[in-house]
């Protein structure tokens, strides 16, 4: 919709409305966008910065903002589109009605029937204290629709665990991503102690929107390649 101010308070939709050829006219500094003012975190907004903007239209997700935000934003008039993406399903129900409010256009997802699992994956997130990745997630379920399983099953988001736990429940690959802690080969010397690792972009990963349909491609040529690796050793 041509002149609407729009601030995002959440780095895959800032990504994906400029994809939609709408640029924000704020953001969180975890956005990557240096030609964008930012008004904060996205656990830390600068509430009256936001305010003085005088947006049209705020947009946050409940799994990455907080809702004593929302309530003071929405005290003081100001509108607020609040997505809650906890799975690659939710992504055209939910951002579909963006884009019509915006004047955009989703176009619906195209990544295919979910592959069988083939493989099971310790995916850390988070060193001292360490934490994996759950499959209850946006980043999970994006995973488990390319086969992949993960390690440890606990039903939590994001559980923590030991190195010596992984070891233990011996999964196939170890898949490191650059975010949101930023796993490097530094990391190696820990990690091959629970299996053979790949790193992965974190954005890739974790990052959902106008990237999930080329991001489902890259991590899928990574596991068929960790495939290869796995059953010719």
């Amino acid at each position: 919709m041509l002149g609407l101010r729009v601030i995002s308070l959440v780095p895959s939709v800032t990504e994906t409305m400029i994809s939609w050829g709408i640029n924000p006219i704020a953001c969180t500094r975890f956005c990557k966008q240096n030609l964008i003012a930012k008004v904060g975190g996205t656990k830390d907004p600068k509430i009256e910065e936001i305010i003085a903007l005088k947006p049209d239209l705020v947009i946050m997700d409940k799994e990455e903002n907080r809702l004593e935000d929302f309530e003071t934003l929405t005290s003081h008039g100001i509108h607020v589109h609040t997505l809650h993406i906890q799975s690659i399903n939710d992504l055209d129900a939910q951002l579909q009605p963006l884009a019509e409010k915006v004047g955009a256009k989703w176009r619906p997802l195209d990544i295919g029937s979910p592959n069988q699992i083939t493989l099971r994956a310790f995916v850390p997130i988070w060193r001292n204290p360490w934490m994996a990745l759950g499959q209850d997630t946006y980043a999970g379920s994006l995973l488990h629709h390319l086969g992949v399983a993960l390690v440890p099953s606990s039903g939590e988001k994001y559980p923590r665990t030991s190195l010596e736990e992984m070891k233990a429940l011996s999964p196939q690959v170890v898949l490191a991503p650059s975010e949101p802690y930023p796993f490097t080969s530094r990391q190696l010397p820990e990690l091959t102690q629970v299996g053979p690792v790949n790193f992965l972009d974190g954005q890739d990963l974790f990052w959902w929107g106008s990237r999930t349909q080329q991001a489902t491609e890259n991590i899928r040529q990574l596991l068929n390649q960790v495939l290869s690796n796995t059953f010719t050793q």
